[in-house]
């Protein structure tokens, strides 16, 4: 049996987020909440079409005197939210640095320069050293697919790619296997290879990584380095085209 269908709107309710009153309704993560509003809470797992998994941990925040994931945490009335202090924003750079240092991270030479919210993230928090020392993991890259490439030291595992193929193009194209150290992303394929798969440049999957790991073949430096979208603005602007949007 449904509810009877009530015509009020949502009732709106407020938290504080680093001081500034930010409106929600019922069920708003902390995150949806702040970007409606127009304020900036950075991620980068995070996409309004999946549900939320709060695997980078870079959406931290402190709310009710402990940190939460803002993605995955539901916002609640008269909640006083920390986000850009001091002592977050390290954390924040330190958790970039860690995620620089696990791959193969060589901005220079990377075609998504320009247009990586890692890198993007990393200009935003002043990330100006890796702090660690770097792993270079020794990964495989698939360029069996005659529209993409598959570069997986640049992989963060951010798992967008999964849901997006699972959840939108229903083809179950990545998954991913392992733990801690050892969780990779894997393409679903008895030979492993893109090439056999069911994937288009056209589908979401292939379009949603937030780095270089899938890039399309044949359209290397379309536009110039210097002219892309976080060249001419920080990652806090909406990309026309690309705002978090269902």
């Amino acid at each position: 049996m449904t509810a009877p269908f009530d015509p009020r709107p949502p009732t709106e309710h407020q938290f504080l987020l680093d001081g500034r009153p930010v409106p929600f309704t019922e069920g708003q993560t902390i995150l949806q909440a702040a970007r409606a509003a127009g304020l900036y809470i950075p991620s980068l797992c995070w996409d309004p079409r999946f549900v939320p998994h709060g695997s980078c941990k870079l959406c931290v925040v402190k709310a009710a005197g402990r940190h939460v994931s803002a993605c995955a945490t539901q916002a609640r009335e008269g909640w006083e939210v920390e986000s850009s202090t001091p002592e977050i924003n390290d954390m924040r750079r330190g958790l970039l640095q860690m995620l620089f240092v696990s791959g193969e991270h060589f901005c220079p030479g990377c075609e998504k320069s320009g247009h990586c919210k890692l890198q993007a993230l990393g200009y935003e928090f002043e990330m100006l050293g890796p702090r660690f020392p770097h792993f270079h993991p020794q990964r495989p890259v698939d360029a069996s697919h005659p529209e993409l490439m598959l570069d997986l030291t640049r992989c963060v595992l951010c798992e967008l790619c999964v849901r997006a193929s699972r959840e939108v193009d229903h083809t179950d194209v990545f998954g991913v296997e392992g733990r801690g150290i050892h969780k990779r992303l894997v393409v679903n394929a008895p030979s492993g290879q893109l090439a056999d798969t069911p994937i288009a440049a056209t589908d979401l999957a292939a379009r949603i990584c937030p780095v270089g790991a899938i890039l399309p073949k044949g359209r290397g430096f379309a536009v110039p380095i210097g002219e892309r979208p976080y060249d001419r603005a920080t990652i806090r602007a909406p990309i026309p085209g690309e705002e978090d949007t269902p």
